[in-house]
């Protein structure tokens, strides 16, 4: 960690900090990020993995938020096409819901509020006619369709990371932030590394908060500032089963109390379902979806599919916590999901509040032009035509990048080149080096029947360039092979990365 003054420190490694951090890096500016767990592992990794411009934000006339979203959503796709691909939606008619003519009405804003170019547009389907219409009860008869995207979000938060890292940036995760106060002009900083306790201060002319659902407890404990945080915590749970359908669209299914709930597919072999939205008043450490939850979701889609999903079926469960701005809505649902940025002071410190994945690089963008009065030097905007790493690639070219990677390396199976290529886009070869046998990529983990086994050599470039340290990193945030690892698979992988060490913040 380097010495001297910063000229940007921020608290919080999830989407918003990592994307300010990127940003901030790219048009000159000296930053320095510090996480106290792993990179993405709390809101950011526990999201319903869309790309999305928020249909029902409409029902609470977010024309702003839903606009910039469905902006964002093909700049994203263009940034990270290994990441984030287009998916299609089916949205069946309810007679005693919405009525069709809304739905037409909202779908019809949703195409053009955002200047849709490289997604197509909504059209209706005939469920009696329609391979979607096969796993619905048959009373569903028609449905609308319409394109929103899927991302990896765990690893878009690590891609933003590793961009900023690559532009100068200092990324400390696992170093926690335990006092900023003003001192001579600027911020003096106090941090820890969480591995072997060590303590530092650093100094920095400006400091962002986003500490996502902690963004409350920084500003009274870490600032002890004596103002409350207008922050509202809301939880949204997620449940993983077996797979329910077999074509590739989405399902959203609208339900009785006007929330929505989606049905997707999930790393080919399961459906992702979700989400709920729960006021929540615990620790955001401790969350977890709860047993009503998980019920609440398996009857929610049961009502519509011909298969009954039970809550013996779920393989994999997960929870997260927004950190919405408290707008004294009287539902969670209703509260906004805009972002707020709250500016404070001299040497200045700036807040965030809310956002969504889909918006985290505008609301970069606006958080670096908040503080622009402390970087009057500061560059322009950047990240909106700049991909991501790996994902200097066509939209539609991952199926000519995975043709390339097996000539490359012959000897690759195609389940593995795959799943390289949708991880890691055009820097799949820098996991695989020059190897020239599979045995070159050294020993694999996971069980005998995973076609697309984890290797040494891909550990050894998750620790090196990902900032990867744990078996939870490795299996549930840089992929999800978790859902495929045993026990013992999982155990195995604990001791070789034991024998390995871990790796120094870059």
């Amino acid at each position: 960690m380097a010495a001297g003054i910063y000229d940007l420190a921020i608290i919080g490694g999830g989407i918003n900090g990592t994307g300010i951090a990127r940003d901030a890096a790219g048009r000159g500016l000296s930053v320095l990020l510090c996480e106290q767990n792993d990179l993405g592992s709390g809101t950011s990794s526990a999201s319903t993995k869309l790309i999305h411009g928020g249909l029902r934000y409409l029902e609470y006339f977010e024309f702003r938020l839903v606009r910039e979203s469905l902006l964002e959503r093909e700049v994203i796709l263009r940034a990270a096409p290994h990441i984030v691909w287009p998916l299609r939606f089916v949205l069946p008619h309810h007679r005693g819901l919405r009525p069709a003519p809304v739905l037409r009405l909202g779908l019809f804003l949703y195409d053009h509020l955002g200047g849709r170019k490289l997604l197509p547009p909504t059209r209706m389907l005939d469920l009696r006619r329609d391979v979607a219409g096969a796993a619905l009860r048959p009373e569903y008869r028609r449905a609308f369709e319409y394109s929103d995207c899927w991302v990896e979000d765990a690893r878009l938060v690590v891609l933003n990371a590793m961009d900023a890292r690559a532009r100068g940036a200092v990324i400390c995760p696992r170093t926690r932030c335990l006092a900023a106060c003003p001192e001579d002009g600027h911020w003096r900083v106090t941090l820890q590394d969480q591995g072997d306790g060590a303590i530092r201060t650093v100094a920095a002319r400006a400091l962002v908060n986003a500490a996502g659902p902690w963004v409350g407890q920084v500003i009274a404990g870490v600032f002890q500032a004596g103002i409350p945080a207008q922050v509202r915590l809301v939880k949204g749970s997620h449940i993983v089963v077996p797979r329910l359908f077999a074509h590739d669209r989405a399902y959203i299914f609208q339900n009785a109390d006007r929330r929505i709930v989606f049905a997707i597919p999930y790393e080919q072999d399961f459906t992702l379902i979700g989400t709920t939205d729960a006021d929540y008043t615990g620790d955001p450490a401790g969350v977890s979806a709860s047993a009503a939850e998980r019920s609440y979701l398996c009857r929610a889609v049961s009502d519509y599919l011909r298969q009954l999903v039970a809550p013996e079926s779920i393989v994999w469960s997960y929870a997260g916590v927004r950190p919405l701005y408290d707008d004294g809505a009287r539902s969670a649902q209703a509260a906004t999901r805009d972002y707020v940025l709250k500016l404070e002071g001299d040497p200045p410190r700036l807040d965030i509040f809310g956002g969504k994945i889909t918006t985290y690089r505008r609301l970069a963008e606006h958080a670096l032009q908040r503080l622009r009065h402390a970087f009057p030097r500061m560059g322009a905007p950047w990240t909106a035509d700049e991909p991501l790493p790996g994902g200097d690639m066509p939209v539609d070219g991952f199926a000519a990048a995975v043709l390339a990677l097996q000539e490359r390396y012959p000897f690759l199976p195609g389940t593995l080149a795959r799943r390289l290529v949708r991880a890691y886009g055009t820097r799949a070869g820098a996991v695989l080096g020059d190897a020239r046998a599979l045995a070159d990529l050294g020993p694999a983990f996971g069980s005998a029947a995973l076609d697309s086994p984890l290797t040494a050599a891909e550990i050894d470039y998750l620790r090196r360039e990902e900032f990867a340290v744990t078996a939870e990193d490795i299996l549930w945030r840089r992929s999800k092979l978790g859902l495929r690892f045993t026990p013992h698979d999982r155990a195995l992988l604990e001791d070789h990365l034991a024998g390995v060490g871990m790796v120094a913040c870059k």
